[in-house]
């Protein structure tokens, strides 16, 4: 019996155009997301006409906006990495990875906590498949690992809410952010506890120490794209820090204003501290790549605990340039491990790589970056952080604790790249290894690209944090949107 054409046939091709047909629709959308809302301000969309703060609300700022074009430009990325094979492994990834962006999107859009919780949910659900994908005993015990200490997460957040709701009568953000000051006493008691509790599970979230144990084992068992669209999720964590401790339990927030400031300074040194110990000590170059992550969370959270407009801004641009260069450098492991056969990306005398010099000078180029040395983006980035602390304290801790990790960084993965690159041993199965998929190279090229343009067009992009920190900052601005949906 004849099938019909095409039936029973692994259709691969024609989900690779279908994905990258919506992830170019999502990268036009969100470039004209963050141009309309750069030009005619923060706006609401109420889903489903329920008006807030009842309903389910989304809002977009200039914050949110750069976060989804990040987004969708790291799914860019992504998706062409997995072009050259990676998705005929299981037939479900490209599904899978345009939830995971919904997640993460979805988490930077809304306006509602317990619709924050929902959002959680869909991208925790499918990194959970994404993670195990190609399968392997070490893709399943870090699944298992995940998956545990995700379910706990959850709970958390669900007793948060829960607690919040309880002493707030509501869940909207900017609702909240008007009824928090006006608490009684016993009901500020619960409030208090509700946002310690948030703070347990962003912390999770974000892999800030001492919740942090979990991501290098995990980002390292994960296929290189993969674990390259991981380097957004704890970005998400550190999102929800900046926008929960900064409009709700902000400057306005009477007695609960800034009460995770003294907890989160402490917290963001060490977290660089024990990122750069890892990084030190890391056996492989994802394990290490992971770690790096750790350090990126921590001088963000540095900058969060500054309690500025200005360094919220520092804060925003470098959280773009880390994002990036790690994933990057996630994407740039994978294609080493492929090429050194058993040795992998590991630290280990191996056999030389097939295309050494162009992974060489791919590695070089994300070297600089991730060790914040000029002209590429990792300078600026932590320039505008060094440049936002005030006080001789500040300066004295941050300066020391980001430049020290910067050195000890740029040792770190000189020591890689020595290693990988050229402690080379002669083997027969030399010419084993096939050349480089060109859909490879390209998203990686893609993703790095990214690092000079934004020190060549660094005067717009820092208006752009600029504009982004003043909204944030501004709760007023947020409410007069409400508003004028409310009435609308």
């Amino acid at each position: 019996m004849l099938l019909p054409p095409f039936q029973g046939v692994e259709r691969y091709k024609y989900r690779r155009v279908a994905t990258f047909g919506l992830v170019i629709a999502q990268l036009f959308c969100a470039i004209w997301l963050l141009s309309t809302v750069i030009s005619n301000g923060p706006t609401m969309y109420a889903v489903g006409d329920w008006q807030p703060p009842f309903g389910i609300i989304l809002y977009a700022d200039v914050l949110s906006a750069i976060l989804v074009l990040l987004t969708s430009f790291l799914g860019l990325g992504v998706i062409l990495y997995t072009f050259a094979g990676e998705d005929r492994a299981g037939r479900y990834l490209q599904p899978l990875i345009q939830f995971q962006i919904l997640g993460i999107n979805g988490a930077f859009l809304t306006n509602d906590l317990f619709n924050l919780f929902v959002f959680f949910e869909v991208l925790l659900i499918a990194s959970y498949s994404l993670l195990i994908h190609g399968g392997s005993k070490e893709k399943t015990a870090s699944g298992v690992h995940y998956v545990i200490m995700n379910l706990i997460g959850s709970s958390v957040f669900l007793f948060a809410l829960g607690v919040l709701y309880g002493a707030t009568g509501t869940l909207n953000i900017a609702d909240m952010a008007t009824k928090i000051p006006l608490l009684n006493e016993s009901d500020r008691v619960l409030a208090h506890i509700g946002g310690s509790m948030l703070l347990i599970v962003f912390g999770l979230k974000s892999a800030m120490l001492p919740l942090h144990f979990w991501l290098p084992k995990t980002y390292a068992a994960a296929s290189a794209p993969i674990a390259a669209l991981f380097a957004i999720m704890t970005k998400v964590g550190v999102y929800c820090i900046f926008r929960v401790y900064t409009v709700i339990f902000g400057d306005a927030a009477g007695s609960l204003s800034n009460m995770i400031a003294p907890i989160i300074w402490p917290l963001a040194i060490v977290s660089i501290i024990v990122g750069t110990i890892g990084v030190l000590a890391s056996p492989n170059l994802r394990a290490m790549t992971g770690n790096l992550v750790i350090v990126s969370v921590g001088t963000l959270l540095i900058a969060f605990s500054l309690r500025t407009q200005e360094a919220s801004a520092a804060a925003f641009l470098y959280l773009i340039h880390s994002t990036l260069v790690t994933a990057a450098l996630f994407l740039i492991s994978g294609m080493v491990g492929e090429q050194r056969g058993k040795a992998k990306d590991w630290f280990v005398v191996s056999r030389k790589l097939k295309d050494q010099a162009l992974l060489g000078i791919l590695f070089f180029i994300v070297a600089m970056a991730v060790a914040g040395l000029p002209p590429f983006s990792g300078f600026l980035g932590k320039l505008v952080i060094l440049q936002a602390a005030v006080t001789n304290v500040e300066k004295a801790w941050i300066y020391s604790v980001i430049l020290i990790s910067s050195l000890f960084t740029i040792i770190a993965l000189s020591r890689a790249g020595t290693t990988i690159f050229w402690r080379n041993v002669v083997s027969k199965n030399q010419n084993d290894a096939s050349s480089l998929s060109m859909w490879k190279v390209s998203a990686t090229v893609i993703l790095l690209i990214a690092s000079p343009i934004l020190v060549v067009m660094g005067a717009a992009f820092i208006e752009y944090t600029d504009l982004a920190a003043a909204q944030l900052h501004d709760n007023n601005l947020l409410i007069e949107v409400m508003n004028l949906r409310e009435g609308g």
